[in-house]
């Protein structure tokens, strides 16, 4: 015979636990089972391999978002960075090396991105009589209705991407990004 917490007496085969005994082991059993909330420590190299990783994670979530938008108009963000230079100096048309070295990220091929812009009828190109080696590129009435087109949608993108910063933590991000770049831009860059 064994006797439960308070006196009572019961066969072997009869074993009862009573309920802060069963609470205790209900408690013991959920914590043995559950996923333990803490995140795996990430470990770096350095707190400038950190900061660099950081960078590079932050953008490719924030680029998956700016992609979406940009495959409904059949368009990449490079294009429409070309389209946004070319309405800046509208109706004056802008070199195509100029194009290619005031775009935000390197486009390595410059001719083949404006070639489809073209086959799009998004932009002109005109050889200049004086030097046939530079080709002047313009953008288009209809290059013009696309960017209008985009225009809630690319503020809407960016508000998903950075709306849930203050104010004030976006112009210390915004400063912080500059200070980070500024060693590494070219002279003359617009981006100094």
């Amino acid at each position: 015979m064994l006797a439960d917490a308070g006196g009572r007496a019961y066969p072997r085969h009869e074993i009862r636990l009573d309920k802060a005994c069963l609470n205790m082991y209900i408690s013991a059993m959920a914590q043995a089972v559950a996923p333990s909330p803490r995140k795996p420590k990430r470990r770096f190299d350095s707190p400038q391999q950190e900061a660099f990783l950081n960078l590079w994670r932050t953008y490719d979530r924030m680029r998956a978002l700016e992609e979406q938008l940009f495959e409904r108009y059949e368009l990449t963000p490079q294009q429409y960075n070309a389209l946004r230079l070319l309405k800046a100096a509208h109706p004056n048309p802008i070199a195509t090396l100029s194009i290619a070295a005031r775009l935000i990220s390197r486009a390595p091929d410059i001719t083949r991105l404006l070639d489809k812009l073209h086959e799009r009828k998004l932009v002109d190109r005109q050889r200049p009589a004086d030097n046939r080696r530079t080709v002047m590129i313009s953008i288009t009435p209809g290059g013009l209705q696309l960017l209008d087109q985009l225009a809630i949608d690319v503020r809407d993108c960016h508000a998903r991407q950075l709306g849930h910063l203050s104010a004030s933590q976006m112009r210390t991000l915004i400063d912080l990004l500059q200070k980070a770049r500024a060693p590494h831009e070219p002279e003359g860059s617009d981006w100094r």
